[in-house]
């Protein structure tokens, strides 16, 4: 059975080097339940919303499965929450969920899964790991964007449950790994058909390899 592991939000904003100047990446988990709105956990703080927030980035979450392997390939731990993430969950392929795929969490929250993670210069530093991007995008592990469906309370030890799927097979993975024509024409199908509804951040991905394969000929 998959499960929510641990709910995480923010401990405190830090200062950043990056452009924004602060970073709320230090997710820590929280022993009480939360109510899940349209912007994410209540009280947790998105301090880019540009690139890491919004409605189509409302929680992110991360599978524990994934977090043991880094913890093996960088002998430390990885607590929950230490990749930024809110929700650290167990039993549920995460990355290898399919864009729009659906879950409930819980008895009344429901998110689609958006898009994938995209490891940035706040990350790196946050690690504090050499090459921590170029190892994070080889890895092809990096986790999901979710956006709130029907909002709800959640708390560590719910019950996650894979609602439906668009069948499609583009994953968040496949895509984040080695986004092509392929992938986006699948998309674009489920997307004429209504099985999916893709997000602005997936949109202009799909623009830019478009117009990538054009300028190589590639049709």
């Amino acid at each position: 059975m998959a499960e929510l592991l641990a709910l995480c939000r923010v401990e405190k904003l830090l200062p950043d080097a990056g452009t924004v100047g602060v970073t709320a990446i230090d997710k820590q988990p929280v022993g009480a339940p939360l109510r899940v709105r349209p912007y994410g956990l209540f009280g947790d703080v998105q301090a880019d919303r540009k690139h890491h927030g919004g409605p189509t980035k409302a929680l992110y979450a991360y599978a524990d499965e994934d977090a043991r392997y880094w913890a093996a390939e960088l002998d430390r731990e990885i607590t929950p929450g230490l990749f930024g993430e809110n929700l650290r969950t167990a039993g549920l392929d995460v990355s290898g969920a399919e864009i729009g795929e659906r879950w409930r969490i819980g008895h009344e929250l429901v998110v689609e899964v958006t898009c994938p993670r995209m490891p940035c210069a706040t990350f790196q530093r946050w690690m504090g790991e050499p090459q921590w991007v170029k190892r994070f995008t080889a890895a092809g592990r990096p986790g999901a964007y979710l956006r709130i469906v029907h909002s709800g309370t959640i708390g560590a030890g719910d019950r996650i449950e894979v609602l439906s799927r668009p069948g499609h097979g583009v994953s968040i993975a496949s895509w984040f790994t080695d986004a092509d024509a392929d992938q986006a024409e699948a998309l674009e199908v489920a997307a004429r058909a209504g099985s999916v509804a893709l997000v602005p951040e997936m949109l202009e991905v799909m623009a830019k390899v478009a117009q990538r394969d054009a300028s190589i000929g590639i049709r």
